[in-house]
């Protein structure tokens, strides 16, 4: 019996014929599929993608094959001994729900042969070439067949060496790419992404690995690992500000031209590859090109009042990933769910003011009375029952907090006008209050821009309720980093004499920057927002920006059910 049993092998689970709506499998999934089943789900199922080096490559070893030329017959219509020679072939099989673009299709009458480019060198291990690479060949050579050409082997072309590799479409060869196919279709069908990989040597040189999280996700609900550096790839586009009243933003090529009444005939040009967002302060106009070709980069155009209230953000078709936003959307109609998270943030906001104040008080440490009531509010958020509940407990926490601000800012000629009493926001009646309202204004625009990139609806939150045009989940998630960004910005501003009470304009009671005296902040804030820190959970550095999306993709690994809390981040 014992025999029997291992004599078995695994029965194949065939896919139904395509029908319906159901969208034909590209032979490149197929391969993802085989190479690591998670990054197939992300990429099909999920729609996400990134750029590197090797992809980048990749597409330029295809520059030649991606041009078609010459033409495919129909099987019956290829005369005995005539040529083919055709490049860029697209072919697809509805029978087996499959779609292919063939680099180049050559052979002679009906006995063709598919070749694959490749960018790299021929690996010299026994099979010639990995399986990954075999299977998507052989993707090509089943529907060929479907096609009614003879097909009984593939070439992979490796561009680097220059070398070629036959690859016969044996049994052996079939079976595991059916199995593939089989296994990517239930896989999608499922709606569950597969676990990552387990400190595989793919995964460092993975496009996704910034997305999919294998290690991250392994700490998180093992652990006993420490995550490799993966995700802290340094990004050197950063956001534009346009301010410039009657300014005009107009694409021209690879690059943005800025011009105002003042510099017509000298514009400010900025290449497209340096962007990473186009921030529109007040009255400026982005043409019809520029909109489409930012939109088409997926590079957001977030625009603002003049005085620096967020309006809004433009994007392109928006992130394909559907299964976060169920997820989302599902939690927020939980009370007791939303309340966890909510509480969450709020402890984490608190632990961040606390060592805020302890880090920059000024005049010694800060009072151990200070110190200990944030204590107090952490356990009152800790017992809070209900949104009502946790609202005061804020409330108490922010009275101490902004209770204590005064004390971190340095009493010099530069600062002796910067007298803070109390938070009041609608109007700033003071220069720190007109600082804290424009640096959570931009805060909450970067996190706009981060969760939407993601796949979030930063309109739907779980702390902040929805309410018309307002970004509830943005809202949500900055509350941790207000100190450790806003705040700490508006301190640096200040202390530094990177804004002047000259920078200011007072009217009818309010108070607010002046053109200057927002310039100089932007560029205060965004170099924290470069600031590179230590990551307290994972250990590698990255910098605040690259900080939001891992969080925001944190977020979306626990609503999705793959780690069971979401971890906030604090500062020690």
């Amino acid at each position: 019996m014992a025999e029997d049993v291992a004599a078995q092998h695994e029965l194949p689970l065939p896919f139904p014929e395509l029908a319906g709506d159901l969208p034909l499998l590209p032979a490149r999934m197929v391969n993802e599929y085989q190479y690591c089943p998670r990054l197939a789900y992300l990429e099909w199922v999920q729609g996400e993608w990134a750029e590197s080096a090797d992809t980048v490559e990749g597409r330029h070893a295809h520059r030649r094959v991606d041009k078609p030329t010459g033409a495919l017959p129909a099987s019956g219509e290829i005369g005995e001994g005539e040529r083919v020679h055709a490049r860029s072939i697209t072919l697809s099989s509805n029978r087996l729900g499959l779609i292919a673009r063939m680099d180049l299709v050559e052979g002679e009458g009906d006995r063709v042969t598919p070749v694959d480019y490749k960018r790299g060198k021929r690996p010299h291990i026994a099979r010639g070439a990995y399986d990954p690479e075999r299977v998507q060949l052989c993707v090509q050579g089943m529907i060929l067949e479907e096609h009614g050409y003879s097909c009984e082997q593939g070439v992979l072309y490796y561009v680097a060496s220059k070398e070629r590799v036959v690859v016969p479409f044996d049994p052996e060869l079939r079976a595991l790419t059916q199995n593939a196919i089989d296994g990517l279709r239930l896989v999608a069908a499922g709606g569950q992404i597969p676990p990552p990989l387990e400190d595989s040597p793919k995964c460092p040189r993975c496009s996704l690995v910034g997305i999919c999280l294998p290690d991250e996700v392994a700490l998180l609900t093992k652990q006993d690992v420490s995550p490799r550096p993966l995700a802290v790839g340094r990004d050197e586009a950063l956001p534009l500000y346009v301010q410039a009243r009657g300014a005009k933003v107009a694409k021209k090529g690879e690059t943005l031209e800025i011009t105002t009444d003042e510099n017509k005939d000298a514009p400010r040009i900025v290449r497209l590859a340096d962007v990473s967002q186009l921030v529109v302060m007040g009255q400026v106009y982005v043409t019809t090109p520029t909109l489409h070709e930012l939109m088409s980069r997926e590079v957001p155009v977030s625009w603002h009042s003049f005085g620096g209230w967020f309006l809004g953000h433009t994007v392109g078709l928006g992130h394909k990933n559907v299964e976060i936003r169920t997820a989302q959307y599902r939690t927020s109609f939980d009370a007791q769910a939303c309340l966890r998270i909510a509480k969450a943030l709020v402890i984490a906001k608190i632990q961040n003011q606390r060592t805020f104040l302890r880090r920059n008080w000024k005049g010694g440490a800060a009072p151990a009375e200070v110190i200990e009531g944030f204590r107090q509010d952490i356990r009152s958020t800790q017992r809070a029952r209900d949104l009502g509940e946790l609202l005061g407990a804020v409330g108490q926490a922010a009275a101490r907090y902004f209770g204590s601000f005064a004390n971190m800012i340095s009493r010099d000629d530069n600062t002796l006008r910067f007298d803070f009493e109390k938070r009041r926001r609608r109007p700033p009646v003071d220069p720190v209050n007109a600082l804290l309202s424009y640096a959570y204004a931009l805060l909450v625009r970067a996190w706009t821009i981060a969760l939407t990139a993601v796949g979030f609806d930063a309109y739907r939150g779980f702390y902040h309720q929805p309410r018309y045009g307002r970004p509830a989940l943005a809202l949500d998630m900055m509350e941790p980093f207000r100190p450790l960004i806003a705040d700490s910005a508006v301190i640096q501003a200040i202390n530094n004499g990177e804004v002047q009470p000259s920078s200011f304009i007072s009217a009818a009671g309010s108070v607010a920057l002046t053109d200057t005296g927002r310039k100089s902040f932007i560029a205060t804030f965004e170099r924290r927002m470069s600031q590179e820190i230590t990551h307290p959970l994972f250990g590698y550095r990255l910098s605040y920006r690259r900080l939001l999306e891992l969080q925001s993709r944190l977020l979306a690994r626990h609503l999705l059910g793959e780690i069971s809390e979401y971890p906030n981040f604090t500062t020690r």
